[in-house]
């Protein structure tokens, strides 16, 4: 990708999230002057960057958007829901087209046909009732060219069926009905018949449409209805599915071409690779369109395979679409409503110039340093001994260690992005699911400007939809339940983040019903999570702990946004996977507030170094509770494994050097040292042959052959040279 379009990426999609916000908060505040301005501005931005870069498609679009948002500016449109919702569906194609230009390095083939859609959207009103499409079904049955065409095609899986009759003229405005009927979301079958008999050939007009087209299709009538818009009264549209089927559900044969890319890029390696990842991702990304999926979350994973050379992501996003309900959530929560992508990784920052300043400050006063270094050098190699000498080496190395803290400080501060990177992407996803789940919600963030290392803020967005989406399904009340209990119709969800020393704190809350301690009890011992008996002694704090378990579901039954049990549990892993960790607070009837506490960054490690089979290993210090020596008449045997009791808790325990396949003297001293770990909520313990030190360190991740070692989470250099590697305590007990 050459500089220049990778410029107008970063560029288009800082303008795609401002556009966003400024069409959320106009939807609610309608009269506000200065939201509508701003995502005008960014709208005709966004356009004359399109044509910059020669994207005609891209361009038309949004000169229709920018016709409609000039309409509402000269007081001759309204601001709607509806208009709104179209403007967003417009950002929802300029953010599919960055992604597959990020993926491919240039324009994407055929854009064309989706732009000409929603600009025909747009040019048709999105006010106009007209506009719109009624999907219906007849009370006395499928009407007789249903039923005609069903017979015809008595094999068919059907969805949909589409009547068309396009207008006699309709060649003259350009319109291509058959062009039309091809691009449909998984057109199946096709049958044409004359809407009036065929006249003598001599007396055929050629320009003139005498056609009836009827199809069935596997995409839900929703999205059939929404390709079909610009030809609203000429069409009937009658859907097929069972009740209860989602719009967008895959076809079998869709199923078995995407199961075909997986199976291809999985087996991929060498010269070939980014050919064939690239090859498999447009044919994915064809059919989820055809099918009427939203396509953007498989397009960033594309983009991240090919980034890291790893089909994975992109493998994984295809499986995720294979499942049903999964698709259905994705195409609801993440697709629409994510102008980023819940997954992007920012491949370039705007630094402050001030901060570039000081570093290069420091590299001028680190210049002084060295040479002032190499001068005691040189003193030391012509025999120079004494005082003096010890005493400036001790001087500059008390100077280096200052300037290489500040230089350390200043280069995290330039990888630093506000918690405003990730809250944003909230507002529309909040929206989205408010109206999905039919209660009233609106998002307030506080502290957004509050900052953190970019690693630990892109990784906040999936812990946070995870924590959202159980407060919009399971905490919140529906608005006649918020009424009878005294609360606002619309339910409050606040983000907020602030620093607590070299801690970054961010905090989920709802004013909804909170979490009830005994309905705990009751699911955790019916789902067999645990007894009755060691449920007594646990306090109500503890029991919404329980929340976290893998499988905890208060639901009771899956739905596209939770039920399954693995959401909360989710976001404790990502959480503790960045050093951090996860407290709940709550109070029945009035809210709850998940806690994320996370460290400002991970650049530097805090490391504890063990002794364990004669090497020495580093112990992440943040999943160390506490370390203690125990007599070995203390331990007992469990089964296979082994245990202690700790302050009443029976605590497992495990050899680190054993667990890591490394053999032992044979013999086992009286007195077991012990680390104590505390990982998703629960205590373990390695025993290992001494303790060292303490030790803040740059973690390396493993790579090459070493990629993907388990429960290794990297290496470091020690002082004396020697390479340590640091375990993962978390993938070393699972």
């Amino acid at each position: 990708m050459n500089e220049f379009l990778e410029q107008f990426l970063i560029e288009s999609r800082e303008l795609v999230e401002q556009a966003t916000l400024d069409l959320l908060a106009l939807e609610q505040t309608p009269e506000s002057r200065d939201r509508l301005d701003s995502a005008f501005r960014a709208f005709h931005t966004l356009k004359g960057a399109a044509g910059i870069i020669e994207f005609p498609a891209m361009g038309r679009l949004l000169h229709a958007a920018e016709d409609v948002l000039s309409e509402v500016r000269a007081g001759d449109r309204t601001v709607s829901l509806d208009l709104i919702s179209l403007c967003l569906a417009c950002l929802d194609q300029v953010v599919q087209w960055l992604d597959e230009m990020e993926a491919a390095g240039n324009l994407p083939a055929d854009p064309g046909p989706a732009a000409d859609q929603l600009a025909a959207r747009f040019k048709a009103g999105a006010d106009d009732p007209g506009a719109q499409i009624a999907v219906a079904v007849a009370p006395d049955g499928p009407p007789p060219w249903v039923e005609a065409l069903l017979a015809a095609y008595p094999d068919a899986s059907a969805a949909t069926a589409v009547r068309y009759v396009p207008d006699a003229g309709c060649f003259f405005r350009g319109e291509d009905p058959l062009g039309l009927i091809a691009r449909a979301p998984d057109l199946q079958h096709v049958r044409l018949a004359p809407a009036a008999p065929w006249p003598p050939l001599d007396a055929l007009d050629p320009f003139r449409s005498n056609l009836i087209i009827e199809a069935l299709l596997g995409a839900g009538a929703g999205a059939v209805a929404d390709h079909l818009r610009t030809v609203s009264d000429q069409i009937q549209v009658y859907p097929l599915a069972p009740p209860g089927r989602p719009d967008g559900v895959v076809s079998e044969r869709a199923r078995a071409i995407l199961q075909a890319q997986i199976d291809l890029v999985l087996g991929a390696r060498g010269e070939g690779f980014a050919g064939t990842l690239g090859s498999a991702g447009r044919v994915a990304i064809a059919v989820l369109g055809q099918a009427g999926l939203a396509t953007s979350a498989v397009a960033h994973a594309l983009a991240e395979s090919l980034t890291a050379a790893d089909p994975s992501r992109f493998a994984d996003a295809l499986a995720d679409v294979l499942e049903p309900v999964a698709s259905r959530a994705a195409d609801e929560v993440s697709g629409p409503a994510d102008p980023g992508g819940p997954d992007v990784v920012a491949r370039a920052l705007r630094v402050d110039v001030d901060r570039i300043d000081a570093i290069i400050k420091l590299v001028g006063e680190l210049t002084v340093v060295k040479n002032a270094l190499g001068y005691a050098a040189r003193r030391a190699g012509e025999g120079e001994e004494g005082p003096s000498l010890a005493a400036s080496l001790k001087d500059q190395h008390a100077l280096l260690e200052r300037l290489t803290a500040e230089l350390q400080r200043s280069v995290t501060a330039i990888r630093v992005l506000p918690l405003r990177h990730v809250f944003q992407r909230f507002s529309r996803l909040v929206r989205e699911m408010s109206v999905s789940l039919g209660k009233p919600a609106r998002l307030a963030m506080e502290g957004d400007a509050t900052e953190a290392d970019k690693v630990v803020v892109e990784a906040l967005f999936e812990p946070l939809l995870h924590v959202v989406r159980n407060a919009l399904d399971h905490g919140v009340e529906d608005a006649a339940a918020r009424l009878a209990a005294g609360k606002p119709e619309t339910a409050l969800i606040q983000l907020r983040g602030y620093r607590e020393g070299e801690r970054v704190i961010v905090e989920v809350s709802d004013d909804g019903r909170g979490v009830d301690p005994d309905r705990i009890r009751e699911i955790a011992v019916a789902r067999g999570l645990t007894s009755a008996e060691a449920l007594t002694p646990m306090s109500d704090e503890e029991v919404i702990e329980l929340i976290f378990a893998a499988g905890f579901s208060t639901a009771g039954a899956v739905t596209d946004l939770s039920g399954r049990g693995v959401g909360m549990d989710a976001a404790r892993t990502a959480i503790e996977r960045l050093g951090g960790r996860v407290t709940v607070r709550s109070r029945t009837g009035e809210g709850t507030t998940v806690r994320f506490l996370l460290p400002f960054t991970v650049m530097m490690t805090r490391i504890m170094t063990v002794e364990a089979a004669g090497q020495v290993f580093g112990v992440p210090f943040e999943a160390v509770a506490e370390t203690l020596q125990i007599a070995r008449a203390d331990v007992f045997r469990v089964g296979a494994a082994e245990a202690f009791v700790l302050r009443g808790r029976t605590v497992p325990l495990v050899g680190l050097g054993a667990t890591l396949g490394l053999a032992g003297d044979g013999d086992r001293p009286p007195t077991a040292k012990v680390v104590v770990t505390a990982v998703g909520g629960q205590l373990n313990a390695l025993e290992v042959d001494g303790f060292g030190e303490r030790m803040d360190v740059m973690l390396k991740p493993m790579d090459g052959l070493l990629a993907g070692m388990h429960g290794v989470a990297g290496t470091t250099v020690t002082g004396d040279g020697r390479v340590l590697i640091v375990v993962d305590v978390q993938e070393l007990l699972d």
